[in-house]
């Protein structure tokens, strides 16, 4: 016949007591310790809390105008990067037109100028030169 082992209730008693300590406790304790924004705050120097001060809109702008990219984004039924690529792409290759349209316009305008003063325009054929 094989005795059985009693149960040992004072040893999980002290282990459900102790995790549970270290489990309630030890968030609880990180946040009694950690400072709050305002008291952050408070211990910059004046020139810090006046940049911060300054910069504190346009942050906020910045961070509302994302969540609402966000927010347009996650309508489609593809993945939010693969859409934020997607737009990334044709941002840049707008940027790209204007700059290649204000180039245009600035020779334009250099062309007029030379007009104007009466210097010789410089045509295309004539700048790539046969030296």
């Amino acid at each position: 016949m094989t005795t059985k082992k009693p149960f040992n209730w004072w040893l999980w008693t002290k282990m459900v007591v102790v995790g549970g300590a270290i489990c309630v406790g030890g968030p609880a304790f990180t946040r009694w310790v950690m400072p709050t924004d305002e008291e952050l705050f408070k211990k910059y120097n004046p020139d810090l809390q006046k940049r911060s001060l300054e910069g504190r809109y346009e942050r906020q702008k910045e961070f509302d105008d994302f969540v609402t990219k966000l927010k347009e984004y996650s309508k489609s039924d593809q993945p939010i990067w693969a859409v934020q690529a997607a737009e990334e792409k044709k941002a840049k290759q707008a940027s790209l037109t204007d700059a290649v349209k204000m180039a245009e316009e600035a020779k334009a305008r250099k062309e007029a100028l030379r007009r104007e003063a009466g210097l010789p325009v410089d045509s295309p054929s004539s700048s790539s030169g046969s030296r």
